[in-house]
């Protein structure tokens, strides 16, 4: 077989797999390999941005292994060609001097320009605090007054493969965040344990939220809709079980979103003083536990790796103080953390409650939210 047969022979192979490779990359395309539908200014300017750099390195691309490989075909030595001996050429010199740094000058205009948009964050219509604890966000709306967390939704059976997955598998939160559509919202991102990052694809927004700093960012969503994130810091055990769920909705919808919530606050408030049975305490219980200790603790009170089993322990069987004292203020130096500022007196005394009755523990202890706050 010839030289020129055998070069015919690769290319026809090359040609048959990017065919290949085109075929299956349309076939995929519903698999998003592209980026998330943008419905912000700063996520259609991010876009953009990606595809031009993307343009200028395929040219790139093209030119110099275009050139590489015509040199390296045309004038190889079965042609007869011999390697040619010279020094320098002081006109190439300056060429691959200037043009790169052209280059590079072009895609810093654009790029610099969009992240100084990005980091603007004046004249916004409204501010969200979001704090990311292990695992899970809170969200502040200091104009309406306004606290929540929002914890996975997930049921743990999903998880654990003994149910079918959703459509929204560890993409789902019991309480969403929710902003008005056409407003420019400010969001200050921190931490309370480790760093996270509150990452939306959609907005184009990602910052890092970090303990005792305080990152800024903006977004003004054009489109109503359900957008959905994930925490994209590696933050521990359950850093892929920490989705963000944020609801653009319009004005009005909005408002009366927020009369709710301050009544559901009302109501909770009532509830730090009411007497509850010990049935009403074990199925609000399992419900706090399920969404804030299994992740550790296991589903089933087993304990997950390192982290100690419910089921028989000395704190859930001992005394009811030290209980209460070590959910309330946690354990310093060790992964339990202090849940007194994320839960209130009514959860703490039904979670405790279902801990102490449950996985095979029978104190019999039937703890009130007034026990609870007393304990703070």
């Amino acid at each position: 077989m010839t030289c020129s047969k055998r070069y015919a022979g690769a290319l026809q192979r090359l040609a048959l797999g990017v065919s290949l490779w085109m075929v299956s990359g349309f076939a995929m395309a519903e698999y998003g390999l592209n980026f998330q539908k943008p419905v912000t200014q700063i996520g259609h300017r991010l876009l953009e941005l990606h595809n031009l750099i993307m343009i200028i390195c395929a040219v790139i691309f093209v030119i110099v292994f275009g050139a590489m490989f015509y040199s390296i075909f045309a004038h190889r030595k079965s042609r007869g060609h011999k390697a040619a001996k010279f020094h320098d050429n002081l006109g190439v010199e300056i060429a691959w001097t200037v043009v790169p740094f052209l280059i590079l000058v072009g895609m810093a205009v654009p790029s610099t320009a969009t992240l100084i948009q990005m980091e603007d964050v004046s004249k916004s219509d409204m501010t969200v605090q979001i704090t990311g604890y292990q695992w899970k966000w809170k969200y502040e709306y200091p104009d309406q007054e306004l606290s929540f967390f929002s914890n996975l939704s997930t049921p743990r059976d999903q998880i654990g493969n003994k149910e079918k997955k959703g459509e929204h598998y560890l993409l789902e939160v019991d309480n969403p965040m929710v902003i008005p559509v056409g407003k420019k919202v400010r969001f200050v991102v921190t931490a309370n344990d480790v760093i996270h990052a509150w990452w939306v694809p959609a907005l184009g927004v990602k910052k890092d939220a970090i303990p005792g700093f305080v990152n800024e960012m903006w977004a003004r969503v054009d489109e109503p809709g359900i957008y959905r994130g994930q925490c994209a810091e590696l933050c521990g055990k359950d850093h892929g079980f920490m989705p963000i769920v944020v609801q653009a909705v319009p004005q009005e919808e909005f408002e009366k979103w927020a009369s709710l919530q301050k009544s559901k606050a009302v109501a909770e408030a009532a509830d730090s003083t009411k007497t509850f049975t010990l049935d009403e305490l074990m199925a609000k219980g399992k419900q706090v536990y399920g969404s804030t200790c299994a992740a550790c603790h296991g589903p089933n009170g087993e304990g997950v790796g390192p982290f100690p089993k419910i089921a028989g322990s000395k704190v859930a069987t001992g005394p009811l103080a030290a209980h209460l004292g070590t959910v309330i203020k946690g354990r310093p130096g060790t992964a339990m953390q202090a849940f007194g500022p994320q839960l209130n007196d009514a959860d703490i005394a039904a979670v405790v409650t279902f801990q102490r009755n449950s996985f095979g523990n029978k104190t019999g202890d039937v703890v009130q939210p007034a026990q609870a706050k007393a304990a703070r």
